[in-house]
C-alpha cells in the first residue's frame, strides 16, 4: 500500500510539472515555517505535502496533507487541510482536517513583518503529516498501530506569531507556536526558524525551465519547547532541514527537504516532498461565468 501511495505522488508531480498554468510568484521553500507572504486576493492555491520517516522501533510511514489556500483579502489568507497517512504493514487512514487563518496587520514591506495565525484542528492520533512539532512530540508517538490511534480524537487550537523579513534577496522567518488541546491538556509550545534565497536575483531574460532564478535554496530548524508545566528543551525533539524548490515557469512549484533529527527523541530522518499549483484568479473566473463571458 505504501508503495502505491509513493507511485501516485510521483505521478502527480510529473503530471503537474507538464500541465500549463499560471504561477503567481516565487514561493519560498519552507515546509514547516511560515513567512509574511500571503496568497493574492481572489487566488486559489492547491498544495500537496508529504512527510516520510521511520521510527527506530516502528514501520515506515508516509503522511500527506492536501491544502487549499485562498486569498480572502490582501491582509487575510485562509486555508483548509485534509490529512492522511499510510504505514507499511498496517493501513491507510484519514488523519482529519485543519482550518487555518493568517492575518497580516501591517501591509507593505517593513523591516520586520508580523503575521497572526489561528488554526482549528479536528484530527486523530494517527495523523502523521508532521506540519509542526510542539510540546514533547517525538518519534515514540509515531510507533503505535493505526488501529489504536485512529480512534483518538484530538480537537486543538493552534496559535502562531510569525515574524518575517526580506533583505538583499534573503528571506528570514521566525515562528513561535502555542497549541492547546480543547480537553484538559496544558498548552504546548514550539518554534520554527528558516532562511532562503534564490540562486539568482535577476531574471536572465531567456525562455527556459531551468533558469537559476527559478530555484531557491534554504534551511529550516524546528522543534518542541515543552508545555506549560515543563517549558524548555528537555525531552523534546528538534530537526534541521535543508530545503529546495523549483518554480516551474507557467507551472507548479516542486519542493524537497530532507530533515535530520538532532537528538534521541527525534526521528532519524524526515523526507518531505511538496507540489503546489495556482490555476489563477478564481474570483475573476466566477465573475466572468456569472456575466456570461
Amino acid at each position: 500500500m505504501l508503495r502505491r501511495v509513493y507511485v501516485l505522488c510521483s505521478l502527480a508531480v510529473v503530471g503537474m510539472a507538464c500541465f500549463p498554468g499560471r504561477l503567481a510568484g516565487q514561493e519560498l521553500p519552507y515546509f514547516v515555517t511560515y513567512s509574511h507572504h500571503m496568497e493574492e486576493p481572489g487566488s486559489l492555491d492547491f498544495e500537496l505535502k508529504t512527510a516520510s520517516g521511520r521510527p527506530h522501533e516502528g514501520d515506515t510511514f508516509l503522511g500527506t496533507s492536501l491544502e487549499f489556500e485562498y486569498g480572502t483579502r490582501a491582509w487575510w489568507t485562509t486555508e483548509l487541510y485534509l490529512d492522511g497517512q499510510s504505514t507499511a504493514g498496517e493501513s491507510t487512514v484519514f488523519g482529519g482536517f485543519r482550518l487555518e487563518n493568517r492575518f497580516r496587520p501591517l501591509l507593505g514591506e517593513h523591516r520586520v513583518n508580523p503575521v497572526l495565525y489561528v488554526e482549528f484542528e479536528d484530527i486523530n492520533g494517527a495523523n502523521k503529516s508532521l506540519l509542526e512539532v510542539v510540546g514533547h512530540d517525538g518519534a515514540a508517538d509515531l510507533v503505535e498501530n493505526n488501529r489504536d490511534t485512529h480512534a483518538e480524537k484530538e480537537r486543538e487550537i493552534e496559535l502562531k506569531l510569525i515574524f518575517s523579513s526580506n533583505a538583499k534577496g534573503w528571506n528570514f522567518a521566525e515562528n513561535v507556536i502555542a497549541e492547546k488541546n480543547l480537553s484538559n491538556d496544558p498548552w504546548e509550545f514550539g518554534y520554527a526558524l528558516a532562511a532562503s534565497r534564490p540562486l539568482r536575483l535577476t531574471a536572465s531574460g531567456r525562455n527556459c525551465r531551468l533558469c537559476a532564478e527559478d530555484f531557491q535554496l534554504g534551511v529550516e530548524m524546528y522543534g518542541g519547547l515543552g508545555d506549560r508545566y515543563s517549558f524548555g528543551t528537555r525531552d523534546t525533539s528538534h530537526y534541521v532541514a535543508p530545503t529546495a524548490n523549483w518554480n516551474v515557469p507557467h507551472g507548479p512549484t516542486l519542493s524537497f527537504s530532507p530533515a535530520f533529527g538532532l537528538n534521541d527523541q527525534s526521528l532519524p530522518h524526515i523526507y518531505r516532498i511538496g507540489i503546489s499549483y495556482e490555476p489563477g484568479q478564481v474570483r475573476r473566473w466566477f465573475h466572468a461565468r456569472k456575466e456570461g463571458r
